[in-house]
């Protein structure tokens, strides 16, 4: 009787013991595909010149189908087993590519996301793998198919015969931020700011044009950089960035050419220009495009190549030497290190790091305005010095100023260094009122 008992008790023990596993695998089955879906947890849109550019941050790596639609024009896109976690309408729309996007639920665990696009639009799309400061990513890429009336560059002035062609380079943009300073100020907001300043003054300087890489907040490849500064003629490459180090006290500008030699061998420069050449992964170039290594492939003889680099060094000199007057110079000679972007040999190129963002009071200052233009002046003056001292340049030639609101003929001279009455007799001018938007000729300080 005790021994039917116990087996009675070992099975019902048995029994409950099954039931609990049974549940376990129902919750364990219920569970994983929550488990297994994948997040979209933000979306961005980067308008640039030649496209439209869509990122969406994953929580981790997805499956996804591209597809096109016509009449009208849509660009679908399926990824499986995810849920929209952000708000798409958000995103600035419509933009010369992309006129609205909308998303919605399929069967088996599917989002599709419609991308209602202009006619004629070519989509391109490619994974980025997970990196320590980015998730993993689905970029596409929407591009126009009739690109003629879009230019790659900016100028607030028509190129004349003869005249000076500098391309102005901002550093980082759209994907990129570049490096970001303890109060979140990006690097890439800041060196648009000052390459936009820049680009100003060389305009206003008779016998130069800027042109700017880059125009607003998107990204550019790096051998895209170098092929634009090419294709525009340029006769000078100057690229603007600002250092992070973790030393929050570190201040100072520094300029930096390329290495004549394969190597590296200043520590300091090679991991900047590690840092510099690693933006293509943080940007978003799709992983199989093949990229030539521009280190590698002799495209110039060496007399060629060791007259850029003398060239290059030459301005450096000149920069270092005006910026030292009214900024902190972190290195007083110029840098050497093998940068991608200045890899334009047949012309001077030199990468200007204006200071150290990651120290709070100079990363206030970058954030200003009149800093701002501190800093183009001091380069801008300095160009200008380069190319006079090779007889390109002739600086006997007037200045132009455009008269903007509140300003004075007093404030003009001053600002210019030159006397009220020479711009009067040089304008042939009886009274000292301005209008806005007059165009005034000045003498050389």
């Amino acid at each position: 009787m005790l021994l039917m008992k116990t087996y009675s008790g070992l099975t019902s023990c048995l029994q409950a013991l099954q039931a609990c596993l049974s549940l376990l695998v129902c919750v364990m089955i219920w569970v994983q595909p929550a488990q297994a879906a994948t997040s979209i947890h933000d979306i961005r849109l980067w308008t640039a010149p030649d496209h439209t550019r869509l990122v969406l941050d994953l929580s981790q790596a997805v499956e996804y189908n591209l597809f096109r639609l016509h009449n009208p024009e849509r660009i679908v896109i399926d990824l499986k087993k995810t849920r929209m976690k952000t708000d798409v309408s958000k995103l600035n729309l419509p933009d010369p590519v992309l006129l609205s996007i909308r998303h919605g639920k399929q069967k088996g665990g599917v989002t599709r996301l419609v991308l209602d696009v202009k006619k004629g639009v070519s989509p391109r799309s490619f994974l980025l793998k997970k990196t320590k400061d980015n998730p993993h990513r689905l970029v596409i890429d929407l591009t126009p198919k009739n690109k003629k009336n879009i230019k790659p560059f900016k100028s607030n002035k028509q190129v004349k015969h003869g005249d000076i062609i500098i391309a102005v380079d901002a550093g980082h943009g759209g994907e990129d931020p570049g490096a970001i300073g303890p109060n979140k100020v990006y690097e890439k907001t800041v060196t648009l700011a000052i390459a936009k300043a820049l680009a100003k003054l060389i305009d206003e300087q008779p016998g130069m044009k800027a042109v700017l890489v880059r125009t607003g907040d998107y990204f550019v490849k790096l051998r895209d950089r170098v092929k634009k500064v090419r294709a525009e003629g340029a006769s000078m490459m100057i690229s603007i960035h600002a250092d992070a180090v973790t030393q929050r006290h570190v201040k100072g500008a520094s300029v930096y050419t390329l290495s004549e030699s394969g190597a590296t061998p200043d520590r300091v420069a090679a991991a900047l220009a590690a840092k510099e050449n690693a933006s293509d992964l943080v940007g978003g170039v799709m992983p199989k495009e093949e990229v030539s290594d521009p280190f590698i492939r002799n495209i110039l003889g060496d007399m060629a190549k060791r007259d850029g680099l003398d060239s290059s060094e030459m301005f450096a000199n000149l920069i270092l030497k005006q910026l030292k007057h009214d900024f902190p110079i972190k290195y007083a000679k110029p840098k050497h290190a093998r940068f991608a972007v200045l890899t334009a040999l047949e012309i001077p190129s030199v990468l200007v790091e204006v200071d150290y963002i990651s120290n709070p009071e100079r990363e206030r200052l970058l954030k200003r305005k009149s800093h701002q233009k501190g800093i183009a002046k001091a380069i801008f003056t300095s160009t200008k010095t380069y190319f006079t001292r090779l007889g390109m340049l002739d600086t006997s030639v007037p200045q132009i100023h455009t008269v903007h609101r509140g300003e004075s003929l007093w404030g003009i001279a001053k600002k210019y260094g030159v006397s009220m009455s020479s711009i009067l007799k040089l304008n042939n001018l009886k009274q000292q009122a301005l209008r806005i938007g007059q165009r005034l000729r000045l003498p050389q300080s």
